[in-house]
C-alpha cells in the first residue's frame, strides 16, 4: 500500500498542475466518448430500421434512464467527494468505509428502482408520453434497461466514482469502456433484421448485458487489487461509518440527485411537448439530444476529472494548487467547446442524416442541433462551476444552480416559448438557460477564489 499512497500523493500533492489535471480528466472524457458512443449506438442502428416508432421508443424512455443518475450522483458523486476529502485529511478508514456505503447504497437503490418501474409500468409509460403507436416498442426498450436493467447501470456507475476519487481514472475508464464497447458490437445483432431482429428491444437487451460486464469488472477489480485500494465491499466497514461523514456524503448527493431529478422532469416535459407533433419530431428531438451528448460529456470528463484534485488540495488546505486546477481546466474546456460549437453549426444537416435518412426528420433536427450548438460554451462553464461546489461538499451550491436551471428558468421558458414559437422555440429554452448559469457560475467561483 506504501508505494500505492506515496504515487496518489506525488499526483494530488507534487505533480504539475496540467499534467495532474490531464492524467485524471483525459481518461474520463476518452470513457466519456465511448460512452457517447455506446449511447447513439441504440439511436443509429435502430435508426438503420427507419421506423421512427422505433426510434421514439429510445426517446421516451430516456428520461427514466437519465433517473438513473439521481442514484448515481446521490452515492456516486456524493461518496467520491468524501473519498477524496478524506484522503486529503489521511483518514484513510473513513475512504474505506464511505466507499463501503456507496456500494451498498448502490446495490439497494438499483434493486427497488427495477422493483418500482416493473410494478407501475403503464402509469409509467403514459407519463413519459408513449400513445397508442408507441407503446410496444417503448414497453420492449424499457423493459431490458429499466426494469431488468436497473441495478448493473447504477451499481457499475457508483464503482467508477469511487475508484476515480482515488485517482485510479485509468481503472474507472477501462469498466465503462469494457460495457460501452460491448454494448456497441452486440446492438447490430440484436437490433438489425439480419440478427434477432428485435427492433429497440434488441437495443434494451444490449445495454442490459453490457452494463452487466461492467459491473463484473468493477467487482473483480476490487477484489484483485484487496489491500491497493481504497475501494471497498466489506459490510462491516459500514458500522465504522461516522454521521459526520453520512452528513457529509449525504450534503453532496442529495443535492447532485436532486439536480437529477430535475433533469429528468425537463426532459420528460420536452418529449411532451415535442409528442404532439408527431414520431419524427420525437425521433429528431432525440437524436438532436443524443449528438447534444457530446459536448455534455466532454465538459462532465473534465469537471469530474478535476474533482479529485480539487478535493484533496481544498482539505489539504493547498489552496493555490486547488486554484491552478481550476483555471487550467476551464480554459482547456472553453477552447473545445467553443470548436465543436462551430463543426456542430457547419455539419448538423449531415450530423442528423447519419441516424435516419428522412428529409422531415432532418429539416427538425437540424434547427434543433444549431440552436443547441450555440450553448455549448456556456454549458461546459456552468459544468465546472457545479464540479467544484461538489468537489470542495459545497453541495447546497449545486443545488441551488439545480433549482434555478430547471424550476426557475427552464420550465417555465419552455411553456412560455412553446406557446409563441411551437416546437421550435424549445430548443431555445436550453440555450437562454445556460447562458445565465454560466453568469452566476463565473460570479460564485470568484467568491471561492478569494477563499484563503
Amino acid at each position: 500500500m506504501k508505494s500505492k499512497t506515496n504515487d496518489k500523493i506525488d499526483l494530488f500533492e507534487r505533480r504539475p498542475v496540467p499534467s495532474a489535471v490531464l492524467q485524471l480528466s483525459l481518461p474520463i472524457v476518452v470513457s466519456s466518448m465511448v460512452t457517447i458512443l455506446y449511447n447513439l449506438a441504440d439511436t443509429f442502428f435502430v435508426g438503420m430500421l427507419n421506423n421512427p416508432v422505433q426510434n421514439a421508443a429510445v426517446t421516451l424512455v430516456y428520461p427514466v434512464v437519465l433517473a438513473f443518475n439521481a442514484v448515481n450522483n446521490l452515492f456516486g458523486v456524493g461518496v467520491s467527494s468524501a473519498m477524496s476529502r478524506n484522503l486529503g485529511s489521511k483518514a484513510y478508514d473513513q475512504v474505506r468505509s464511505c466507499s463501503a456505503f456507496g456500494f451498498y447504497g448502490a446495490l439497494a437503490s438499483g434493486l427497488v428502482f427495477s422493483l418500482l418501474c416493473t410494478l407501475f409500468r403503464n402509469p409509467l409509460l403514459l407519463l413519459l408520453g408513449a400513445d397508442a403507436e408507441t407503446r410496444g416498442a417503448t414497453l420492449g426498450y424499457m423493459s431490458w434497461t429499466v426494469c431488468c436493467g436497473a441495478l448493473p447501470a447504477i451499481l457499475n456507475v457508483v464503482q467508477s466514482y469511487m475508484v476515480r476519487s482515488e485517482g485510479s481514472t485509468v481503472h474507472a475508464s477501462i469498466g465503462t469502456m469494457s460495457g460501452c464497447l460491448l454494448n456497441i458490437v452486440l446492438d447490430p445483432i440484436f437490433i438489425l433484421p439480419w440478427g434477432l431482429n428485435m427492433g429497440a428491444a434488441g437495443a434494451g437487451l444490449a445495454t442490459f448485458l453490457s452494463n452487466c460486464v461492467a459491473c463484473l469488472y468493477f467487482i473483480l477489480l476490487a477484489r484483485f487489487k484487496g489491500k491497493n485500494t481504497y475501494v471497498s465491499m466489506d459490510p462491516r466497514r459500514l458500522r465504522q461509518l461516522t454521521r459526520q461523514q453520512v452528513r457529509s456524503i449525504l450534503g453532496v448527493g442529495v443535492p447532485a440527485s436532486i439536480q437529477n431529478l430535475l433533469n429528468v422532469l425537463g426532459s420528460t416535459l420536452l418529449n411532451n411537448f415535442t409528442a404532439p407533433f408527431g414520431a419524427a419530431a420525437i425521433a429528431a428531438m432525440g437524436i438532436s439530444q443524443k449528438l447534444y451528448m457530446i459536448p455534455m460529456q466532454i465538459s462532465l470528463g473534465f469537471s469530474q476529472g478535476m474533482m479529485p484534485l480539487v478535493s484533496y488540495n481544498y482539505a489539504s488546505g493547498n489552496h493555490p494548487r486547488m486554484k491552478q486546477a481550476i483555471l487550467f481546466a476551464l480554459r482547456i474546456i472553453v477552447i473545445a467547446m467553443l470548436a465543436l460549437s462551430v463543426v456542430y453549426g457547419l455539419t448538423a444537416p449531415a450530423m442528423i442524416r447519419a441516424f435516419m435518412d428522412s428529409e422531415e426528420i432532418i429539416g427538425y433536427g437540424t434547427r434543433f442541433l444549431r440552436v443547441m450548438s450555440l450553448g455549448f460554451v456556456f454549458l461546459c462553464t456552468d459544468f465546472l462551476a457545479v464540479g467544484v461546489f461538489q468537489a470542495l461538499g459545497m453541495g447546497r451550491y449545486a443545488l441551488f444552480f439545480a433549482i434555478c436551471r430547471k424550476l426557475v428558468l427552464e420550465t417555465p421558458l419552455l411553456f412560455v416559448l412553446n406557446h409563441f414559437y411551437p416546437l421550435y422555440g424549445l430548443p431555445f429554452a436550453q440555450l437562454i438557460t445556460e447562458i445565465f448559469l454560466c453568469c452566476l457560475g463565473l460570479v460564485m467561483l470568484r467568491k471561492i477564489f478569494r477563499m484563503g
